[in-house]
């Protein structure tokens, strides 16, 4: 049985853990030749310093039924992304049907309840620098691939869907600074039939949130002991699974523009994280008062 996105070309921009790998299996198990970059490779892993790699992630692709192509791209540098996206000419004739912009990287540079004044200005640039400013280029180097076929889509990951404080001016900004991209390019391609879109993901239970909590997916619910708001997270594979048939719906320009939200998909296509849940973190951040 042919897949939704059987020999579609997708491109995840900050493939190596989180959401960004969750999209990257979720396209690949919808038949996609995902190529996922990012900085971590094995036995060079980014400053961040974690353990999982692109080509973990690659691997995952192909495993869930895909073909997933690793490469090593710094998205802060314009001739590494120009060189990706000349990759990608040659080896599929010019064809790009997916952009996932999920580059971060600012795990490290928020520094919660710091007035901004009172914080390093080079940590709150750096993260503009990592969180916008890849995003950009990315999309610049792209975006000419996708106007060529007039078609397909783009899609920026950030956390929130409106334009509400964050708890942080750095990080409120990096945040929706990437929901106004998302805007502003469905404008700019809305005659060349490309769709954009911003989506968000709830409280998110990524690698890097279970290390935090000290558990795994295995026992995570022992996390609400330490924050009551945790027992509503959901999977990385929930927002995937989500923006795989987003990417599948042939009405997706009907969407361009908007500011999605993980349960807002899982309400529209019927869809349950993968442990079977189907969480609902704006109704519950309403139902709580923020």
């Amino acid at each position: 049985m042919k897949k939704p996105l059987e020999n579609k070309v997708a491109v995840v921009a900050g493939a190596t853990r989180g959401a960004g790998r969750a999209i990257a299996e979720m396209l690949g198990a919808a038949g996609a030749i995902v190529y996922a970059t990012g900085r971590s490779v094995r036995g060079q892993p980014s400053d961040i310093d974690r353990r999982e790699t692109i080509e973990e992630t690659a691997e995952r692709i192909t495993q869930a039924g895909g073909s997933g192509i690793a490469v090593r791209v710094d998205h802060t540098e314009p001739e590494q992304v120009k060189a990706l996206f000349e990759r990608i000419d040659r080896e599929h004739n010019g064809r790009l049907d997916i952009l996932v912009n999920d580059i971060w990287g600012g795990e490290k540079l928020t520094e919660w309840g710091t007035p901004f004044w009172e914080g390093s200005l080079g940590k709150a640039l750096t993260m503009q620098k990592r969180a916008v400013h890849t995003h950009m280029i990315t999309s610049y180097y792209g975006i000419p691939l996708l106007a060529r076929r007039r078609s397909g889509l783009i899609i920026e990951v950030t956390d929130g869907y409106d334009y509400r404080y964050r708890g942080n001016l750095p990080y409120s900004l990096a945040k929706i600074s990437v929901i106004h991209l998302a805007e502003a390019q469905a404008a700019e391609l809305k005659s060349y039939g490309v769709t954009a879109v911003a989506v968000t993901p709830g409280f998110l239970r990524s690698e890097e949130m279970l290390d935090h909590f000290g558990v795994t997916e295995a026992n995570w619910r022992e996390a609400g002991k330490q924050d009551i708001h945790f027992l509503q997270s959901e999977t990385p594979y929930f927002l995937g699974r989500g923006l795989a048939a987003l990417a599948a719906d042939p009405a997706h320009i009907e969407k361009t523009g908007k500011a999605l939200t993980s349960w807002g998909l899982s309400d529209e296509y019927g869809l349950s994280d993968v442990d079977g849940n189907r969480p609902h973190w704006g109704k519950y951040a309403a139902e709580n008062g923020f």
